[in-house]
């Protein structure tokens, strides 16, 4: 069972995610970090960001794959996971080629060929920081009957749609690119970050101890090394 750590709030959970990604740097200094976009990871990225330019060889190696991308919006959209993560960690640590990702306005299907053959070659991923879904999503693996194990073009669901960041385009994403729950699963350390009174229920839900592809995080039970932070606004 995942046992969460319980931080006083969201600034004691990203000092904590941020010591967790210096920590994984130190033991694999090129290590392959798979980073979710958001609210929720913004501030670990930003202080291990911070790290890293005082300390330059701490990620001098580090390599960073996208987790996913909102699909049929511009690549400089404001929203799209590129922008934030360019921001918060490719620009700040000069990334150059050792960063990955899916381009939101590519042609999908060849798209998610590319980042899986990617993968594949230089994987697996070292260090992998999620977020928890108000539906349980991981990336976009959304709630459904089957799970996709590589990456590959999502449906988004509406609970995805309503998604904060999009608040920040005057446009509507036609589709999601994701790297699959296989990806993640084969992660060899897992970072879960919840943050927030509106992931309580979901929070709920996980540690119910019950693995269905109806909630896709639940199969973070399956995973031998998942940490879990949360804030108290989310566990109530």
């Amino acid at each position: 069972m995942i046992e969460p750590i319980v931080l006083a709030n969201h600034e004691a959970m990203s000092q904590q995610a941020a010591a967790w990604l210096a920590d994984g740097l130190r033991q694999r200094p090129d290590a392959l970090l798979c980073a979710a976009s958001g609210s929720t990871p913004n501030r670990a990225y930003e202080l291990i960001a911070e790290q890293c330019v005082a300390n330059p060889s701490l990620g001098a190696q580090l390599r960073l794959i996208k987790l996913d991308e909102w699909g049929g919006l511009p690549l400089d959209d404001p929203a799209t996971c590129e922008t934030h993560l360019r921001r918060v960690l490719v620009e700040p640590l000069s990334l150059g080629d050792r960063y990955v990702s899916f381009a939101s306005d590519a042609e999908p299907e060849p798209e998610c060929q590319r980042v899986a053959a990617w993968l594949q070659k230089h994987g697996p991923i070292d260090l992998c920081v999620l977020g928890l879904g108000l539906n349980g999503h991981l990336g976009f693996n959304e709630p459904h009957a089957f799970l996709r194990p590589y990456a590959h073009v999502a449906k988004l669901s509406d609970t995805s749609l309503t998604h904060t960041m999009l608040q920040q385009s005057g446009r509507r994403p036609t589709h999601g690119l994701t790297l699959g729950m296989a990806d993640l699963l084969q992660s060899r350390k897992v970072l879960l970050l919840v943050s927030g009174a509106t992931k309580r229920a979901a929070l709920a839900r996980l540690l119910q101890d019950e693995i269905s592809p109806q909630f896709p995080a639940s199969f973070l039970h399956l995973h031998p090394a998942v940490t879990m932070l949360c804030d108290e606004a989310a566990t109530g």
